[in-house]
Parts: structure tokens; C-alpha cells; sequence
């Protein structure tokens, strides 16, 4: 008898975590499902946008571009999706070219569209508030809150390499460098400082000269585009699409 009931509760416990085994895989299954689904909804979006919308100025044009970049590398990056957290950054990837067709779209005075989600730390950058030109170490660099002949380069504004970039348009993207190696040179600080000091719209700390100043090892202060992804898309009327400032090419992330 006494054999018996522990057969009977073996037989439970193995049920039991064969059941709980069999629901968690189901359960991420459902999730990977879902994440897969809004990312190509995304992707959909974005890329009806690029195919649909062209420049009709240096800047806008511009804008496109990276619009497009942003498209091709949210559509590779959808092919390797094979986690939850690969489909959130093909969401984020494909968000982030929304915001270049955003800004194209400001800089052809067209109704630019609902705001979009917060995705890397944007609101703790800041924006250029004013114009601004300097120069340093001989090479001059302008900045604006408006797009302009002197600024085609838009930057919707996070975290590259661990410190916040303001948004706004520029004469050139001087942050590209930070991104794909990783880490800010000594005249980078320099130019935080004679760009951004004292600008209204941009935190104190954004111009530091000490990079670590504004606790800005974590990137991703909103970095999950995906959770607030059914708002902002929709009104795009059905194709808003991109690739180049967020280094999103890959699984690497931000």
C-alpha cells in the first residue's frame, strides 16, 4: 500500500512538471507570436511611408534617407528575429525610421503626424532650442531646431555610446563616429560643451565635459518601442518605414 501512494504521488509530481513545462512553452510561444506581429506591423508601416513619400528639399530628402536606411535594416533584422527581445528591436529599429519620416515631413511643412513613443532616452536629451554655430579644433558645426541648407542632418535624440544627443538638425552627423565605435572622443566633449551650453532646451548635464554626468550608461530609458507601438503607428494611414543614426543593423542593439 504504502509503495503504491508514493507511485501515485511520483506519478502527480512528474504530471505536474510536465504541465507546468508544456504551459511555459506555450506561453512563450504566444509572446514570441505576438512580438513577431507587432514588429511586422511596424515594419509594414514604415515601409509603406518610404515608398510613398519622397523629398523635395535637401533636408527632407535627407531624412528620407535614413528613413529607408532604418526600413532595410528593420526588414534583416525581422529575418533573424527569433526572441522576444530580437522582435522588440526590429519594433524599435522600425520606430526610429518613423521619426526620420517625422522630421521629413516637418521639413516640407506637412502635417507631421501623432507623436511618437519615447525610445532611447529622448526626453532626458533634450532638443536644440536655438541656433547655434561653433567651431572646434578648426571644424565648424551647426546646430538648429529647424531644418535648414546649413543643417539637412536630423537627429530625433537618445543615447549614442552612453551619452545623450539632443534633437534636432545639424550640419553633419557628428555622432555617427560614437556609434559605431562605441565611445566619444576628447573633441566630441568639446563640442557637447560649445554647442550645448547654456541652451534652453537641453539639460545642463548634456554638455558636460564628463560624459558619465548624467548617468547615461543606460541607454534605454524607452527603449521597448513595442509596448506603446499600437498608438503612435496607426495614424500614419498605413505605411509609415529605416536605418542609419540608431545603429539598429543588427541584434547589437543601441
Amino acid at each position: 500500500m504504502t509503495t503504491t501512494i508514493v507511485l501515485l504521488v511520483l506519478l502527480v509530481l512528474v504530471g505536474a512538471v510536465w504541465y507546468s513545462a508544456r504551459s511555459a512553452a506555450e506561453k512563450r510561444r504566444r509572446e514570441l507570436e505576438d512580438a513577431q506581429a507587432e514588429a511586422r506591423r511596424w515594419v509594414e508601416r514604415l515601409g509603406g511611408q518610404v515608398m510613398n513619400l519622397a523629398g523635395t528639399d535637401v533636408a527632407s530628402q535627407q531624412a528620407m534617407a535614413d528613413a529607408s536606411e532604418r526600413f532595410t535594416a528593420a526588414g534583416s533584422q525581422m529575418e533573424q528575429a527569433r526572441t522576444v527581445e530580437q522582435c522588440r528591436l526590429v519594433t524599435q529599429t522600425a520606430m526610429e525610421g518613423l521619426y526620420y519620416v517625422r522630421a521629413a515631413r516637418v521639413a516640407m511643412d506637412l502635417d507631421p503626424g501623432p507623436e511618437l513613443p519615447d525610445l532611447t532616452g529622448q526626453s532626458r536629451a533634450g532638443k536644440v532650442s536655438e541656433e547655434r554655430d561653433v567651431t572646434v579644433e578648426g571644424h565648424r558645426y551647426v546646430a538648429s531646431p529647424r531644418p535648414g541648407a546649413h543643417t539637412p542632418h536630423y537627429y530625433p535624440g537618445g543615447v549614442v555610446a552612453g551619452r545623450p544627443v539632443p534633437q534636432g538638425w545639424y550640419s553633419e552627423p557628428w555622432w555617427k563616429p560614437a556609434l559605431v565605435a562605441g565611445a566619444w572622443g576628447f573633441a566630441s566633449m568639446m563640442l557637447f560643451s560649445a554647442m550645448f551650453t547654456g541652451m534652453v532646451g537641453v539639460p545642463a548635464a548634456v554638455a558636460s565635459e564628463d560624459p558619465g554626468a548624467d548617468g547615461g550608461d543606460d541607454g534605454g530609458d524607452g527603449g521597448d518601442g513595442g509596448d506603446a507601438g499600437g498608438d503612435a503607428g496607426g495614424d500614419y494611414g498605413g505605411g509609415d518605414f529605416g536605418g542609419g543614426d540608431f545603429g539598429g543593423g543588427d541584434f547589437g542593439g543601441f
